[in-house]
């Protein structure tokens, strides 16, 4: 452990004179003294590593109680989201802010633990996951590394666990996931061979997380620019086949990950994730349900595994609108974008990243035709007036999607009359 002092200060982080921060370490300060309340984690970590800042947390001495009183004597709203494990939600300039009190862990199993509250910042940073993650720094941006090897992992990105790492990983068996995640985000160079190994130990202890949680953390993976080192060390390690039994083989994701970077468009975690289920709606659909994806996230990735129409580079302006029409541009630029991931090396990029521009700038079209309007024409009430309808669609998409209602209505008229020729 590093000494009492601060071990690094903090330049030019705006974060640090943010006012709803400061009315908040000023609120908790008033009831604690002078340095009771620091920030903590992801906020000090990306300030050391140069990147930027999205959520300030902050850990404190008072226990949740006084935590709570102190902010409503400041005429700030504390919501108790976590009082069992020592978090408040305080809400300050409109935001929200994480305050946890000091804490070290009394019973774990995997999945939940049992805290005591603690005065002793050494023992609150002993119980954290990663080293880079157990920094804290003041209000004057002193950063203060407890374990005496946060600093040197966030400024090297070495994901290294605090203390021992299948140690760690039996207080919760969610951090093998982390530890891919940190990777994928954060990390730099060659693993660190013994968190690696206890990950690849305990893999197993996955199986008992609930399912939601491992969707966070796989998405939140999969959202990193680059997570493909990381995706291949978790199929080396045995992690991915206990999370995604069917992923198999890793070609599809990675030339989807090659084609977002090909193409420009940004990481898209959820699609990702799909090129890394079987290919089929029904085997997607089974996937989703065990993962417990949401509706909507379920009926995308099945959308996009569907393999009617087909889709080729070389498919013609009509062929693309016509899949466009019956799919909907967000599932033809998704089934795009996965058939373009098979070959992304091949010559025909230049095809498929103009067949994806002109479905992002799709119109959808409206027939304008409707049943009523078949009733109109003389069609008797039943299964004929769809079956028009359907020829008529058939029609209008391969005529361009015309908008003349004239002739519209006109070709709807010959087909009744060789529907009721038919007969």
């Amino acid at each position: 452990m590093s000494g009492a002092g601060p071990d690094f200060v903090l330049e030019g982080v705006a974060w640090l004179e943010d006012p709803a921060a400061a009315a908040l370490i000023d609120a908790l300060e008033a009831a604690g003294g002078p340095d009771c309340t620091r920030f903590v984690g992801g906020c000090v970590r990306n300030a050391v590593m140069g990147r930027p800042v999205a959520d300030i947390d902050l850990a404190t001495r008072l226990e949740p109680a006084a935590v709570v009183a102190a902010l409503e004597a400041a005429g700030l709203k504390a919501v108790p989201t976590g009082l069992d494990h020592g978090t408040v939600t305080a809400v300050s300039g409109g935001r929200g802010f994480e305050i946890t009190t000091l804490r070290r862990d009394v019973e774990t199993d995997g999945r939940r633990a049992v805290v005591a509250f603690t005065s002793d910042w050494a023992e609150d940073a002993a119980r954290r996951d990663f080293t880079l993650n157990a920094l804290y720094a003041d209000r004057k941006g002193r950063v203060f590394d407890p374990t005496g090897q946060g600093l040197a992992a966030a400024r090297e990105g070495r994901i290294t666990f605090v203390g021992e790492a299948n140690q760690r990983i039996a207080e919760d068996h969610l951090r093998i996931l982390r530890y891919f995640r940190f990777l994928a985000r954060y990390g730099r160079g060659e693993p660190d061979p013994a968190a690696t190994a206890a990950c690849a130990a305990q893999a197993g202890s996955l199986v008992a997380l609930p399912a939601e949680r491992i969707l966070k953390e796989l998405l939140s993976l999969l959202g990193a620019a680059d997570p493909r080192p990381s995706v291949r060390l978790m199929a080396a390690t045995g992690v991915l086949p206990r999370l995604l039994p069917h992923a198999g083989d890793l070609a599809r994701f990675e030339g989807l990950c090659e084609v977002e970077a090909l193409e420009g468009s940004g990481p898209d975690p959820l699609l990702r994730l799909g090129a890394l289920f079987p290919e089929t709606p029904a085997e997607v659909a089974r996937e989703a349900e065990r993962l417990r994806l949401s509706g909507a996230q379920r009926d995308r990735l099945i959308a996009a595994a569907g393999r009617e129409p087909r889709l080729i580079p070389w498919m013609s302006p009509s062929a693309l609108h016509r899949a466009l029409h019956l799919l909907g541009a967000g599932a033809t630029q998704d089934r795009l974008r996965l058939a373009w991931a098979h070959a992304p090396h091949g010559a025909s990029a230049g095809d498929w990243r103009a067949l994806i521009a002109e479905a992002r700038a799709w119109t959808p079209r409206t027939l304008g035709v409707s049943g009523a309007d078949a009733v109109a024409a003389g069609a008797p009430p039943g299964p004929r007036i769809g079956e028009a309808l359907r020829e008529l669609e058939a029609w209008w998409m391969e005529a361009g999607f015309p908008d003349d209602r004239e002739a519209l209505h006109g070709r709807l008229a010959a087909i009744l009359r060789g529907l009721e020729d038919g007969r």
